[in-house]
């Protein structure tokens, strides 16, 4: 077994996680072997050019049998995959891996070295070790490492290292955070199962939650005016900013841009409908002359 060795580049700050690769590992998870207690990964991400943030993009899973005495992992697996995502992405590199389980023990450390390797591994950056409890009795939690080499000896060192807690924050952009909040939507849901909104349905949507954010927004100045509540010059700063952004047009202006933007999307769906009709029928038109 490869040991990491010791260097002087930074260590990472702060840790990106982003949900495309929780949802890989919550699927492994559900496609793990009965009585098996946790499962382990690839973590695939991008390191800052200073090397103290890095984002956790993707993940693979890796096989391994683990028991009270050891641990096996297909390491040759690990290479493969590694080798293929490498090629669909080359921005994606190696920066740790993950275990299902919050324990550390001799066997995270026996696995934090190997990805810490020369060889195989992230040196000369340190490998980040993600932790994650998915026991369905309890929320998720997750917790991220980085490790360093304990005084021990010599024939020790490769089963022994120092896990070091690293902040991390979930990250998601716009586009997922619609994907994200379609899933959610089918937690109280005894089947799990949800329906994908429309056009028109998600525009109604927004509007519905714009206008609970204005409206939580005027609670909260009315109960400050009252003195019901403390004023915080943070938020008035925040909400300032925010309204400077909004343009200055009169409502009967905005009313005819909105009408406007509502009759184009109702347009372009027609349109597709048409097409897609017209497919439809020239489908069936020419199976029916095949037919003949």
């Amino acid at each position: 077994m490869m040991t990491a060795q010791a260097s002087s580049t930074p260590t990472p700050l702060n840790i990106i996680i982003h949900p495309q690769s929780l949802f890989s590992i919550l699927d492994h998870t559900l496609r793990r072997n009965e009585g098996q207690e946790r499962v382990i990964g690839t973590l695939l991400g991008q390191r800052s050019e200073d090397g103290t943030e890095i984002e956790i993009r993707s993940a693979f899973a890796v096989p391994h049998i683990e028991s009270a005495a050891q641990v096996e992992i297909d390491m040759e697996y690990h290479k493969t995959m590694y080798n293929l995502y490498h090629k669909a992405n080359p921005k994606e590199i190696l920066v740790g891996w993950y275990a299902t389980s919050l324990e550390l023990n001799a066997f995270s450390a026996l696995i934090q070295n190997f990805y810490s390797s020369v060889s195989d591994g992230t040196y000369p950056y340190p490998a980040v070790h993600l932790t994650m409890q998915v026991d369905p009795s309890s929320d998720i939690s997750i917790r991220t490492y980085i490790s360093t080499n304990a005084g021990v000896l010599p024939d020790k060192i490769s089963e022994s290292c120092l896990f070091v807690p690293v902040p991390n924050e979930l990250r998601y952009s716009e586009s997922e955070r619609s994907g994200l909040e379609l899933v959610a939507s089918a937690k109280n849901n005894e089947s799990r199962e949800t329906s994908i909104i429309g056009d028109i349905g998600n525009l109604e949507k927004s509007i519905e939650e714009v206008i609970s954010m204005v409206d939580r927004v005027s609670a909260y100045v009315a109960s400050v005016q009252d003195g019901t509540r403390p004023g915080n010059a943070a938020i008035g700063k925040f909400l300032l900013s925010n309204l400077s952004l909004a343009p200055k047009i009169d409502s009967d202006e905005l009313e005819k841009l909105f009408n406007s933007h509502l009759q184009d999307i109702l347009l372009v769906v027609y349109l597709s409908n048409t097409i897609k009709t017209q497919m439809q029928l020239f489908n069936s038109l020419k199976r029916t002359a095949v037919i003949s």
